[in-house]
């Protein structure tokens, strides 16, 4: 769950637009009720009205208290008492020294609000409380959808959520928090199939080409991603497929110090193609577990940098048939809709194996990820919420719908 605290925290630093609109949707129409009938506030009126007679003589405060259970004739009372004689002694040596009867009224005066709590241990009941809530409707309806597409959930996948949240529920009354967990239930439903780790193939060395558009995070993940598996026991080698950015290899290289990996390189403006094949060959020389390949980033619309990635492709390929065994697509939650863009596009060039989503720490609107699992039902093997090492983490459905939604987890 430390995972779930900083996902939580960090999440939409903005706050969340999605659990800031379902609290104002619920509001805006809602009604204020009793969470109980009103029955038991009329059980705290007699205690209240015994109240001013224990107070005139301090001592008879005690038998007072045992008359209060008559009406309920259970047992758990008297078990009761002993807690109660403790501490009205002390409550009894406090009142001469402080004032006369006026200050023992002020002593006196929590102890009915004491006695509905202790009645209410015996009735099984706690006191009411208002809440609002408001009736599922199509007017309540439509504001949902709206909400969610406005959160990057998409219009298709909004339309679907909403359907199932109105199933077997329309016409009823629902308060704030029921509405966050049915709906964290439902992106639970949808992102459950998604939730994979990165598998791990019998093959050595096992070739993960990381691409993505400029910017998306794909070598601080790379470093993530090594460090993690190193720690794990793996052998493996970083390829520092960037050429065109000398800041992107020393990026790489801080990485692999960090970790202890290595990391090989090649002349600035070198071909990225031709450093993936000799990366490949020094992997299995080496008889490394993993080799991760950075590429440069690059815009979906450019056809010059996407035909370039196919050349890498084809040429990895040239030196094991299998490979790459794993292409991730590294995508910055920030981008919103955009992202959908560039997995159709990246899908077709570099087929696609799997997802990582950075920087959810930097949008109020994570719903672009039901979305993308919803229209694509790629893999989803992690998702990062900071610059530290331990901010990429497996992707957990359940705790992501929670934070997303606002639904509090023990």
């Amino acid at each position: 769950m430390a995972f779930f605290s900083k996902l939580k925290d960090r999440l939409f630093k903005s706050s969340s637009k999605l659990e800031e609109g379902l609290d104002a949707i619920i509001e805006d129409g809602g009604e204020e009720v009793m969470a109980e009938t009103p029955s038991p506030e009329k059980t705290p009126s007699t205690p209240t009205e015994d109240a001013p007679a224990a107070t005139a003589t301090r001592p008879a405060s005690e038998p007072e208290l045992e008359s209060v259970p008559e009406p309920v004739s259970a047992p758990e009372p008297a078990a009761q008492e002993p807690e109660v004689e403790v501490s009205t002694p002390d409550v009894a040596k406090e009142t001469p020294v402080s004032a006369p009867e006026p200050a023992s009224l002020e002593e006196v005066a929590p102890a009915p609000e004491a006695k509905p709590g202790f009645l209410a241990r015996l009735t099984g009941r706690s006191s009411a409380q208002p809440v609002v809530k408001r009736v599922l409707d199509d007017d309540m309806l439509e504001q949902l959808e709206e909400l969610l597409i406005a959160s990057d959930m998409g219009v298709d996948t909004a339309l679907r959520v909403t359907a199932n949240i109105a199933e077997g529920r329309f016409g009823k009354r629902l308060s704030t928090q029921e509405i966050k967990q049915i709906l964290a239930t439902e992106i639970t439903r949808v992102m459950e199939p998604v939730a994979k780790p990165l598998p791990l193939y019998p093959t050595t060395p096992q070739v993960v080409l990381v691409v993505g558009v400029n910017g998306s995070g794909k070598t601080t993940t790379i470093g993530k991603l090594a460090s993690q598996f190193k720690s794990a026991g793996k052998k493996v080698v970083i390829a520092a497929g960037d050429t065109f950015r000398a800041a992107a290899v020393e990026q790489l290289q801080v990485w692999g110090d960090r970790a202890g990996v290595p990391v090989l390189t090649a002349p600035e403006g070198s071909d990225p193609a031709s450093l993936a094949f000799d990366a490949m060959t020094k992997a299995q020389q080496d008889g490394a577990d993993l080799l991760l390949i950075d590429t440069a980033g690059r815009l979906q619309n450019r056809a010059d940098l996407m035909e370039e990635l196919s050349k890498i492709v084809r040429v990895i390929r040239k030196k094991d048939e299998t490979a790459p065994h794993n292409t991730l697509l590294v995508l910055d939650a920030t981008t919103g809709q955009n992202a959908v863009n560039q997995v159709e596009t990246f899908q077709k060039l570099a087929d696609v194996s799997g997802l990582v989503m950075t920087k959810l720490d930097g949008t109020a609107k994570g719903g672009i990820l039901v979305s993308l699992a919803d229209k694509f039902g790629l893999p989803i093997h992690a998702i990062g919420v900071g610059e530290q090492i331990d901010d990429l983490a497996p992707f957990d459905p359940e705790e992501f719908a929670a934070a997303l939604t606002g639904v509090k987890q023990d």
